[in-house]
């Protein structure tokens, strides 16, 4: 890496923090937490990525079998470098927010409570407007209902209106015959799935979520989050790329990813935090994404809580889709609710799901290894749906695992 890469990345993408500044991240990282020693070579990356400035604050976490075995943070919470990245600092993870709407799903439908392959209209019964009837709760979850974006032009703001914002999904026809081809539903998803959730259970997504799994765990992530926690949110640095930068408008990518048009400045505001955005708008730190999702990863229980059946759990790997996603221009598996292995993800494990977020956040569920790996950080990367940062991490992991 060159010695003035950090100076042309202020000059070039975030401007207002200053040279000096950097050069303090990059001579005085402080990481924190605990790293079995097993897994030393994770805690090297860790604090290399915060010394070079390749993170600026960042979490990583890891269980096996249940138990934490990495819990690392570090680096700073805000642009300006006056506030340390805390054990309980929290963050905007973007659509990791998906694999926490998908558990919750999967939560339900091991309870019998909603039948992941019943048509939409079941529960939603306007749903069934423009030729949609015949759209099962299984296309929503993995990315093949056709809906991946919105007709009706959109702000920001408008996110934050439940019942519009479904209703016009409800009453819209899709964009591709559904299920005959996968187009990521980057926003969409967590409008579709969360409101087929109310309709099953009576209680919003984010109200489940917190009742059935986060309260229980104790664990520190929020889909839709309570105003005394703000002070424990950190600012994300926004990408150099936007989203659907450089795709045909009229295209399905770019009606997707650009409808409503998203700077990534938005989860620095109140109204952001508090609404109930499903599949971009979790609010967490790598700890709680890997409490939570290690109910996957370890048969149905974590923190020694059993919160589902491991055959539940097990749904999330039932194959739905496999080909080029018109959105993501990528060769995609997908499960009920999460990516499988495929070329674009040669992992060691067969049995394995995972799901990123817009900037870098990622999580990755093995069921072979009964391991769970989150990251969450502040510095955003260009990936829609994560970047080589987590990889750096969790590949010394798996090192570690196989040796």
């Amino acid at each position: 890496m060159e010695a003035n890469w950090p100076s042309t990345l202020v000059a070039d993408t975030i401007a207002p923090i200053a040279i000096d500044q950097w050069e303090k991240w990059m001579t005085e990282p402080q990481v924190h937490g605990h790293c079995d020693e097993r897994f030393a070579a994770v805690r090297d990356v860790f604090a290399n990525n915060l010394k070079t400035g390749v993170d600026v604050g960042a979490s990583f976490a890891a269980t096996i079998e249940g138990e934490m075995v990495v819990d690392l943070w570090g680096g700073f919470a805000d642009t300006a470098g006056t506030q340390p990245w805390a054990r309980d600092s929290i963050v905007n993870v973007y659509s990791t927010t998906k694999t926490m709407t998908a558990l919750t799903a999967l939560l339900l439908a091991d309870r019998g409570v909603l039948d992941l392959h019943a048509p939409v209209a079941k529960y939603w019964p306007e749903f069934a407007a423009n030729g949609k009837a015949g759209v099962k709760v299984s296309h929503l979850m993995s990315h093949t209902a056709g809906l991946s974006g919105w007709d009706t032009p959109l702000k920001a703001e408008d996110l934050y209106d439940w019942d519009r914002t479904c209703a016009l999904l409800a009453a819209q026809a899709p964009w591709w015959t559904p299920g005959e081809k996968i187009g990521y539903h980057a926003l969409s998803q967590g409008f579709l799935v969360g409101e087929v959730i109310r309709r099953a259970s009576g209680k919003t997504v984010g109200t489940v979520f917190r009742e059935e799994i986060a309260g229980p765990l104790g664990a520190d992530f929020h889909i839709g989050l309570d105003a005394r926690h703000d002070a424990r949110v950190g600012e994300l640095l926004p990408p150099n790329v936007g989203l659907g930068q450089g795709q045909d408008p009229a295209s399905i990518g770019g009606r997707t990813l650009s409808n409503p048009k998203l700077t990534a400045l938005e989860p620095r505001t109140r109204a952001w935090r508090a609404a109930e955005i499903p599949a971009a708008g979790g609010i967490g730190n790598a700890r709680s994404v890997a409490e939570v999702q290690t109910v996957l990863a370890n048969g149905g229980v974590s923190k020694g809580k059993r919160i589902m059946s491991d055959m539940g759990a097990r749904r999330a790997l039932e194959p739905q889709f496999e080909g080029v996603d018109m959105v993501l221009g990528l060769p995609i598996k997908h499960g009920l609710g999460y990516g499988l292995p495929s070329e674009i993800m040669p992992l060691p494990s067969k049995n394995l799901c995972f799901w990123g977020g817009w900037g870098g956040s990622l999580v990755i569920v093995d069921f072979d290894k009964r391991a769970c790996f989150a990251y969450v950080m502040n510095k955003m990367g260009d990936g829609t749906t994560g970047d080589l940062r987590a990889f750096q991490l969790i590949m010394p992991m798996y090192q570690a695992l196989m040796a």
